[in-house]
């Protein structure tokens, strides 16, 4: 797809989930009984148009980044049917209304999403790319590069059967698996253990990938570049690889002499990408490399009833914030790669909607609206989450207000924080530009 157009289609996305984020400080203040003046969409000057309905204006500005609510005394609890006047609890609920607002945006989208026909590889099995230390999988032996073609006798073909199959057994029981290694079959037995940090049951494998790098000549530029026996390759050019046909497309869209991309699943790891590049030889294999593949990988497309897709949408909502709590590692370790602005989430969702199709905007647009939500709920004055704050303090102190100095080093403070992070992240993004996710 044209990059203008998902570009285009990026900001749109947007401009609806900050408006929807206003709409939603905007009705939870009129049904509170904050005197709201103005309802803007977009931003002044100048004013394109406005009317008066009651005592509100409703207005359409010349600046298209979003929208505002404007209430009346926001600071000041003297004047009349201010917003700063109402009680704390009062107060902490309109400042939490477009945050919540934004998730419940992300959910119907991304319930929505998961109604559309999407694809997913499916081959004859699954192949293990790295074992958990001290897992079920490691003491029954299990190796990288194993393909599970059974559990408990049912074939498995896709991302999450071993996992459906693994979540239907009694608690404690052990599960067969039959196994391919190096083209012979393979029986064993392991017994899930429970993760409290997952919240399921885990045999201690990481699935799937469909291919590993068996043999590298030192010799090979390949060797050169950084792979590795153990590594899967992902992707060439940002095209997915999972079958050996896929990969000599890929290495046959590239000009010779010109240099290609590559993303690797290093070996044993399962969170970590690496990105190298090679100089493209002319062949339709890379030369000095041997690999494996699982028979028969393809991609289907399915797509789940309105009921199941329903609850796929609330279950990871509500497990978004524990992926954000797990991510930390990661965000501390590489920042560059973890935080994410405006820029480059554009450049994000052109990449996405590039690899997997007009259909993946849905779920960008329902991360879009999550992220405004969530990121509106730190509490930072003068974000969302800040106001919150001094409204739960306020409540706790049964209505005692903090001084109006407090309040103002307060917001202080904190916007000359965001002012500094905002900078700091944009200056990532650019940075990322030229590079890009690496997807």
């Amino acid at each position: 797809m044209n990059v203008a157009v998902i570009i285009i289609l990026f900001l749109v996305s947007l401009f609806v989930a900050i408006c929807f984020h206003e709409l939603g400080h905007f009705i939870t203040a009129k049904r509170t009984g904050v005197k709201v003046e103005e309802f803007g969409i977009g931003f002044p000057p100048p004013r394109l148009f406005g009317i008066k309905r009651g005592e509100t204006v409703y207005s359409l500005n010349a600046i298209p980044i979003g929208a505002f609510v404007k209430a009346a005394g926001e600071n000041d609890p003297t004047v009349p049917r201010s917003l700063a006047g109402k009680e704390p609890w009062t107060r902490l609920g309109i400042y939490a209304a477009g945050p919540l607002v934004n998730i419940f945006l992300a959910f119907v989208l991304l319930s929505a999403f998961f109604t559309l026909p999407y694809s997913v590889i499916s081959g004859n099995g699954l192949m293990v790319h790295a074992v958990v230390g001290n897992s079920s999988a490691e003491e029954a032996g299990i190796e990288p590069g194993d393909i599970i073609l059974e559990v408990n006798g049912q074939p498995v073909h896709k991302r999450g059967d071993v996992q459906d199959i693994v979540n239907s057994v009694e608690e404690g029981a052990e599960i067969t698996l039959l196994l391919s290694r190096n083209g012979q079959e393979v029986q064993t037995t392991v017994k899930p253990k429970f993760d409290p940090q997952k919240q399921r049951r885990l045999i201690g494998v990481f699935l799937p990938w469909w291919n590993i790098v068996s043999q590298v000549e030192e010799s090979s530029p390949a060797y050169e570049a950084g792979i590795r026996p153990g590594d899967a390759i992902l992707s060439i050019n940002g095209q997915l690889v999972y079958n050996d046909e896929r990969m000599s497309d890929a290495l046959s869209s590239i000009e010779e002499g010109e240099e290609m991309k590559l993303v690797l699943l290093p070996n044993g790891e399962i969170e970590e990408t690496d990105e190298i590049s090679l100089i493209y030889g002319g062949s339709e294999t890379l030369p000095g490399v041997e690999m494996r593949w699982v028979d028969g990988a393809h991609i289907e497309q399915e797509r789940l009833p309105v009921w199941k897709a329903v609850y796929s949408g609330a279950r990871d909502i509500i497990y978004m914030p524990v992926l954000i709590i797990q991510a930390i590692p990661q965000i501390m370790k590489s920042p560059d790669t973890a935080l994410v602005g405006p820029i480059g989430a554009g450049q994000l969702t052109v990449e996405v909607v590039q690899s997997s199709g007009l259909s993946s905007m849905l779920f960008m647009a329902s991360m879009i609206s999550l992220g405004i939500g969530i990121f509106n709920l730190f509490p930072i004055p003068p974000l969302d989450g800040g106001g919150m704050l001094v409204a739960f303090i306020e409540g706790c102190r049964r209505g005692k207000r903090l001084s109006p100095r407090t309040v103002r080093l307060a917001y202080t403070i904190g916007t000359t924080f965001l002012i500094a992070l905002i900078i700091v992240i944009t200056f990532v993004d650019i940075w990322r530009i030229p590079r890009g996710f690496g997807l």
